[in-house]
């Protein structure tokens, strides 16, 4: 799910490790649909985070299909506020709504008068915080660094034990 530099795409190096090819999708749909069609040997999706409880929307899609759980990977969490910009100049701040719900007091405390806009990814945001001057995004140092940004703060989740669990789909059952 994702772009490179998301959070579900740091959880698949995660796992695999980064000698093999990774297909970016934009939605939970998108993973499941291209395991079903066999474009993807495997999926990456977050069910559950330790902050914001379970992504539902993935819940959902196993009803629909018939994919099979592989593997999960737990991964610690850490949010940046990164962007081009100063602190001070920062209008608006895009990332992903798990994202903000993750860093809700943070953001009150700190960028109260910051619009917060809801987009695919914290990859997305990345993009988007590249292209203006006035705009941060929450996401990874990973995404820092692939898109060139400063980061401005590190580690403003609310909960330093942020945790968010994935799931690792496939078509075949796997033994433990």
């Amino acid at each position: 799910l994702g772009p490179p530099a998301s959070f579900t795409h740091l959880a698949s190096i995660k796992k695999f490790g980064s000698s093999i090819e990774y297909l970016s999708c934009d939605s939970i749909t998108d993973v499941f649909y291209d395991v079903q069609k066999q474009r993807a040997d495997y999926g990456v999706v977050p069910i559950e985070n330790s902050t914001e409880g379970a992504v539902t929307y993935t819940l959902d899609m196993f009803i629909q299909s018939n994919l099979k759980i592989c593997s999960e990977i737990l991964l610690q969490i850490s949010h940046n506020l990164i962007a081009n910009c100063s602190k001070n100049k920062i209008k608006k701040i895009y990332s992903n709504p798990q994202v903000f719900g993750q860093c809700r007091q943070w953001l009150k405390k700190n960028l109260p008068q910051s619009a917060l806009i809801e987009v695919s990814s914290t990859t997305r945001a990345a993009q988007l915080a590249q292209r203006a001057k006035d705009a941060a995004a929450i996401a990874s140092e990973m995404a820092a660094k692939t898109y060139n940004l400063r980061i401005l703060t590190k580690s403003i989740e609310d909960n330093p034990n942020n945790v968010t669990r994935f799931l690792v789909i496939g078509k075949e059952e796997t033994p433990p």
